[in-house]
Order: structure tokens, then C-alpha cells, then sequence
């Protein structure tokens, strides 16, 4: 409507010329102000609206949320009238320029979406997941952005720093949910300095000192915590390839080191006990390719590939 009225203004010149046609000339641009005024607000209203979306539905595997794709599709509509957009805010702020204004608009709308994204993430228990979450909604924004016209407006700055919040938060996803079962794989804690340990020092001393028991305690804590990990986090969903691969790989590149090591150096303890693969039951091959499992979105029921 605004475009036609735009359309009409030298029509309306025309036809309502003279003093008599003012009042009507008058009511007619008017109008046009209006409507300008009009969508504004409607930009207000969208972004309080954004900000206090109360949905309490959350995304149990933690991928994008609905309310992040209808923003961004939103966002996109935008930058598809974006020259109409321009002339609208030209018409109500003369002295500002229209690009700029655009922009805020952009940036107030997604500044919205993530207040909102953060509130949504809390209803999490697993903080992990927490992190999942936020870093496939941001980075599905930022990747929606640089698709569009809106990155021409919001700059490579903008895209910059929320690629960098997006590792932030793969890095305390990682953290968080791995700590536990790396810790299971420390040494500290397997000496024994008393009698009765078990050790074998025929390998040069590396698990010189070591205790049976403990180590076997450490696999049987290591098998479970990978186990429950591998259950629950299959489940989780990591939607775009990249971001999914670059995940599990960075997992693959803390945790396979990690066990190889354990392995190497305590192996021996438990390969002379009785049962040994009730202890060591993955060998690194297993454990990479269950990682490759991770984020699939799976459901209890479903099959291993």
C-alpha cells in the first residue's frame, strides 16, 4: 500500500491541484506518513514480540528452534522489499540515512532473538546441551546472514564476532559434557605407594607403580561414562554437516588421544587379569566410529548404523 501510495503522489499533484484540492492533496500525503509511522511501529512490535516469545515447548536434541528460522525468514522478506524499506524510512527521517536505518532495524530485530535464544537455552538441565543449543541457533543466523543481503548491511565485523560466539560455545559444549571421562583417563590418582598393588614394570617403567584395581576402576568409569554419553547425545542433533563433522572431529582430537595413552600405559595390567574385555572394551577404532554416531538425532528405538 505504501508503494502505491508512493506511485500516486504525482497523480494526486494533478488531479487535486489549486488551493480548493489542498485539504485532500494534504490528506493524501498524509496517509503516506502514516503508513510509514504505521511500519515502524510494526518493526517495534516485532521485535518486543521476539524478545518475550514465551513458547515453553523447548527442542529436547537441542537443534534450531522455530522461533530462529520464522526470525531469520522474516529478516529475509525484509531485505526482499529492502528498497521500499529505504524510501519508507527516507520519508519519515530525512536527515538519517536509510541504509543505516535498516540496519538498526536488522540488528535490533536479531539483537531480540538471541535475548530470547539465552532465556530459551536455560530450560536445559544438561548444560551442555545448553551450549549445543545456542551454537546451532547462532550459527544458523550467521549463516543465513552471510547468504543474504543483510550481511552487506550488518558487515564483516558483525559476522565475525558471532562466528567467534559459536566456537565459544563449541568450546564449552566440549568442555562441559568431556571433562568427566577424560578425567577418568588421568593418571593422577593410579599410583599406589603401599603394598599390595599389582604392577607391570616389564615395559620400561610406564606403568611402573600403577594399581590394578584403580586402573580397572578407571575403564569400568570410562566404559559407562562413554556409553551414557554415546545413549544420550546420539539423540542430540547438530543439523548443518560442517559444524556436525567439525564437532565430533574435535571431540575425536582430545578424547582418542587420550585413551590410546591409557591404553598403551596401563593396558597391560589389566590384559594379564582375568577378563580383560570386560575392561578394555573399545578399541580406538570403536570409539571413533561411535563418535561418528553423535548428533545424529536419533531416537531410543533406532538402529546403529
Amino acid at each position: 500500500m505504501y508503494e502505491i501510495m508512493r506511485e500516486l503522489h504525482l497523480e494526486i499533484e494533478t488531479l487535486f491541484n489549486g488551493k480548493a484540492c489542498s485539504e485532500m492533496r494534504e490528506a493524501a500525503f498524509g496517509l503516506t506518513k502514516r503508513l510509514s509511522q504505521t511500519v515502524k511501529e510494526t518493526f517495534s512490535d516485532f521485535v518486543e514480540a521476539v524478545e518475550k516469545d514465551a513458547t515453553k515447548t523447548a527442542v529436547s536434541d537441542g537443534t534450531v528452534h522455530p522461533l530462529t528460522s520464522y526470525v531469520i525468514n522474516y529478516v529475509k522478506f525484509l531485505f526482499d522489499y529492502q528498497s521500499t524499506l529505504k524510501q519508507l524510512f527516507q520519508e519519515s527521517e530525512k536527515e538519517e540515512d536509510p541504509n543505516s536505518q535498516l540496519a538498526s532495524v536488522t540488528i535490533h530485530i536479531m539483537q531480540a532473538l538471541q535475548t530470547n535464544l539465552d532465556g530459551k537455552s536455560k530450560q536445559y538441565k544438561d548444560p551442555s546441551l545448553t551450549h549445543l543449543f545456542l551454537m546451532n541457533n547462532i550459527h544458523y543466523i550467521v549463516r543465513s546472514v552471510r547468504r543474504s543481503e543483510a550481511k552487506e548491511l550488518l558487515g564483516d565485523d558483525w559476522v565475525q564476532r558471532h562466528r567467534r560466539i559459536v566456537q565459544q560455545h563449541a568450546n564449552q559444549y566440549k568442555r562441559i559434557a568431556w571433562a568427566k571421562i577424560l578425567q577418568s583417563l588421568s593418571v593422577q590418582g593410579l599410583t599406589s605407594s603401599g603394598g599390595g598393588s599389582s604392577a607391570v614394570g616389564a615395559d620400561g617403567g610406564n606403568s611402573s607403580g600403577a594399581s590394578r584395581a584403580l586402573v580397572k576402576e578407571r575403564l569400568r568409569l570410562f566404559n559407562m561414562q562413554f556409553e551414557e554419553l554415546h545413549q544420550r547425545q546420539s539423540q542430540w542433533t547438530v543439523p548443518d554437516t560442517e559444524l556436525r563433522e567439525s564437532l565430533r572431529l574435535a571431540v575425536a582430537e582430545v578424547l582418542l588421544p587420550a585413551y590410546r595413552s591409557f591404553i598403551k600405559r596401563f593396558g597391560a595390567l589389566v590384559e594379564t587379569g582375568k577378563n580383560p574385555q570386560k575392561y578394555i572394551r573399545y578399541m580406538p577404532e570403536d570409539l571413533e566410529r561411535m563418535l561418528g554416531e553423535f548428533f545424529e538425532g536419533k531416537t531410543l528405538n533406532e538402529p546403529k548404523r
